[in-house]
């Protein structure tokens, strides 16, 4: 192999040992490292979750004396300041590691270079921008938080092959197959909150919990957005038994008694800067980045997804699509509103990937552009 051809060799293998967090490092970002001496493998380490040791200090230790004067490859620029921990580039200058390779920068502007200019200028050789775009991509969710504070936000609908999401009666059990479904809880397990409207609520009483036949799923937050407090106290995002807590997301106009009610269920109130009647879906994304939840799953019906892509707090959308035609005029869609009138006006979306489930196909891609309607600009009235 050439030099590049074993850095890239190294990096993915760091890279593969960081995605074993998936899910578990936020509000920080997943980070694996390889330690290598003469070509051989002596020190492994990924970050598992926030608040232990980063990726390199677990390399590191398991290197021990060899990583004098070895190569420390890691996804992500070593942090250089204090935070939960202490600063990387310490550990890897006593380890006198001779050759630091990171895939990309740290986005952390507490970072961002820093770390790398330490190391460079205590003589350790240092290269970055080994197979960025994938460590780009396993951090994206990071990324956004880490540089806007405001969470990484995915639309995921399920629906028939001519774009239905349920019977015109309401009936949308089940519309796609096993395998799509078990990936729909793979996903809760991976992002931090879980978002839907209150008309969901009110008509499928779901749990928004994580259910996987291995066990071990993490629930997300469960996020209502529901104006006026209408979420029933007996629902079961409030009965149902799990570590994560539901917030309800309310306007200064929900009834008082409703809001006591919910509080006595158990729920948290978040009541949402703005004025009128409808919650402010770009204000609710800030306070839940205040709150460190870094990513959001949108689970709703077409009315939030309307509202959430005109907002433009949609970074990402997952597209379940089955092979079954439903029909019917007033048989709900996955994106309601009043959409545009052109379509130069459509929502486009970039790196397009379809993967099949099952019977099912998937379509993923990241949405570019849109442009708000009048009188829906990323509000939303239940």
């Amino acid at each position: 192999m050439s030099s590049g051809q074993r850095d890239e060799y190294y990096m993915q293998m760091a890279l593969d040992l960081a995605g074993r967090a998936m899910g578990r490092t936020s509000p920080n970002p997943m980070v694996g490292a390889v330690v290598v001496k003469d070509d051989q493998v002596v020190g492994r380490g990924y970050h598992a979750r926030a608040g232990t040791p980063h990726a390199e200090i677990h390399a590191l230790r398991e290197a021990g004396a060899q990583a004098r004067g070895a190569t420390l490859y890691v996804t992500l620029e070593p942090c250089c300041h204090h935070g939960r921990t202490g600063p990387c580039t310490d550990a890897i200058l006593a380890a006198g590691v001779g050759r630091v390779v990171a895939a990309m920068t740290d986005p952390n502007p507490l970072v961002s270079g820093r770390g790398l200019d330490i190391l460079s200028r205590a003589g350790v050789e240092v290269k970055a921008g080994v197979l960025e775009d994938r460590a780009r991509r396993l951090n994206e969710v990071f990324i956004k938080y880490i540089t806007t504070r405001r969470p990484f936000v995915v639309a995921k609908a399920a629906m028939s092959l001519d774009g239905k999401i349920a019977t015109r009666t309401g009936e949308s059990r089940w519309i796609t197959g096993p395998e799509a479904r078990l990936q729909v809880h793979r996903l809760r397990d991976r992002y931090d909150a879980i978002l839907v409207g209150i008309n969901t609520v009110l008509r499928d009483n779901p749990s928004l919990t994580t259910r996987l036949p291995e066990g071990g799923g993490k629930d997300p937050v469960r996020v209502i957005v529901d104006s006026r407090a209408r979420t029933p106290p007996c629902a079961r995002v409030l009965t149902r038994e799990s570590a994560a807590p539901t917030i309800v997301a309310v306007t200064r106009e929900a009834p008082v008694e409703n809001l006591r009610r919910l509080e006595n269920a158990g729920a948290q109130i978040l009541v949402v800067p703005g004025d009128g009647p409808r919650v402010d879906l770009a204000a609710l994304m800030a306070e839940l980045g205040r709150r460190e939840i870094t990513s959001v799953l949108i689970e709703g019906g077409g009315e939030i997804h309307a509202s959430a892509l005109y907002a433009r707090i949609v970074d990402k959308v997952i597209w379940f699509i089955a092979p079954l035609i439903i029909g019917g005029r007033e048989a709900p869609g996955p994106v309601g509103g009043m959409g545009p009138a052109g379509l130069d006006k459509a929502f486009k979306l970039s790196e397009v990937t379809v993967t099949r489930y099952g019977t099912d196909i998937c379509v993923e891609g990241y949405v570019q552009n849109g442009c708000p309607l009048p009188g829906s600009e990323g509000h939303f009235t239940p």
